[in-house]
């Protein structure tokens, strides 16, 4: 079987991740679980031949050099793979992401519409989509991208690392940079976006102070701004990007902070109660007057769940409420949900209020 079969045969059979190691079967992560290909095991040899056969003749060099190496691979009318070589026990090891050919629509990821759009049509912002690797952020930001794309004429650039969905021009313009590629860093490829006449900004990741900081500048002074952190929820998501900065600082970027932010999403995915598939469980936080009141007063920032739980009207949730609903939907198994949640006695209580039911 060729790696171009053997690729194309993983995602036929709904992988969402590609692991190729020496002394390893080939390996795909299907629903969550990690499950063998077949059972022969990958050699030195063969690891090296695929990956030289995934990369072109500058890529291989530069992972000889750095030792590891992130990039695209796109196999026509099969799919897309976001891509990482290392170098594991003096071999080679690759894993691969299976990126869809289109871009899902918000119910087909189970994102509430009338709340994305409402972001979507925002002029100028800080909008922040979190959770653990693996939790679908990419997908979300490029869902909102392409709805922005579909319905406005806007000027939009991304800095990835690396690219995954490809965007072609529909209303607006869509100009998509790869960090190594295209640009240094995501801080580089950030500060020269603004000379971009950008209106739309994605940052793939902000992973520093600067990014943080230069994000933060951009939603201020009239851009829309999308980006991800690795934070479990809102509450989270706020203390961290106020710990990239000193101490001295934390009070002026809470103003920032608390002045530019739009919303947080913050999510996971669950596996399907009837084991076909996952479920995307979402906490959401909109920045209403009092939710900024609370960034800025360190005091009362952990007050903010209260506001989530309380304030659904407009569309706010905590993870544990969201799970609830889940799980009265028949769409989660209760054991994955009390797993998921961000307080297991919250939800209990959640579950006994709201369904009468004792866990």
């Amino acid at each position: 079987m060729t790696v171009y079969e053997m690729l194309s045969e993983m995602v036929r059979r709904r992988a969402s991740d590609i692991h190729l190691q020496a002394g390893a079967p080939p390996t795909m992560r299907v629903d969550g679980k990690l499950i063998p290909f077949e059972n022969k095991r990958l050699t030195p040899e063969a690891t090296e031949n695929i990956a030289k056969a995934l990369t072109t003749p500058e890529q291989w060099e530069r992972f000889l050099k750095d030792k590891e190496l992130d990039f695209a691979y796109t196999i026509p009318k099969v799919a897309r793979f976001r891509c990482n070589l290392m170098r594991q026990r003096g071999s080679v090891g690759i894993v691969m992401r299976v990126v869809p050919g289109e871009v899902p629509g918000f119910e087909a990821l189970g994102l509430p519409r009338q709340v994305m759009e409402g972001i979507a049509a925002q002029n100028r912002g800080l909008v922040l989509v979190t959770g653990p690797t693996g939790s679908g952020k990419s997908t979300t930001l490029a869902s909102i991208i392409d709805h922005i794309n579909r319905t406005s004429a806007r000027n939009i650039v991304t800095i990835e690392d690396p690219i995954e969905y490809l965007h072609q021009n529909k209303r607006s313009l869509v100009i998509q940079r790869e960090v190594g590629l295209d640009t240094h860093s995501f801080h580089a490829g950030l500060m020269r976006a603004l000379r971009q006449d950008p209106d739309v900004i994605m940052v793939g990741e902000m992973r520093d102070r600067e990014t943080v900081e230069t994000a933060i500048q951009a939603a201020q002074t009239g851009h829309l701004v999308f980006s991800t952190l690795h934070t479990l929820d809102a509450v989270r998501t706020i203390n961290r990007i106020i710990d990239f900065f000193p101490l001295n600082e934390h009070q002026q970027i809470r103003i920032l902070l608390a002045e530019s932010l739009l919303a947080i999403f913050s999510q996971r995915l669950l596996p399907r109660a009837d084991g076909k598939g996952r479920v995307l469980a979402l906490e959401i936080l909109l920045a209403t007057e009092l939710i900024r009141d609370y960034i800025k007063d360190e005091q009362k920032t952990p007050l903010i769940r209260d506001v989530l739980a309380e304030d659904n009207v407009r569309g706010m949730q905590t993870f544990d409420q969201h799970l609830v609903r889940l799980y009265h939907e028949g769409k989660i198994g209760l054991e994955d949900a009390l797993a998921a949640a961000t307080s297991p006695h919250e939800f209990k209580l959640l579950l006994t209020k709201e369904l009468g039911e004792s866990v």
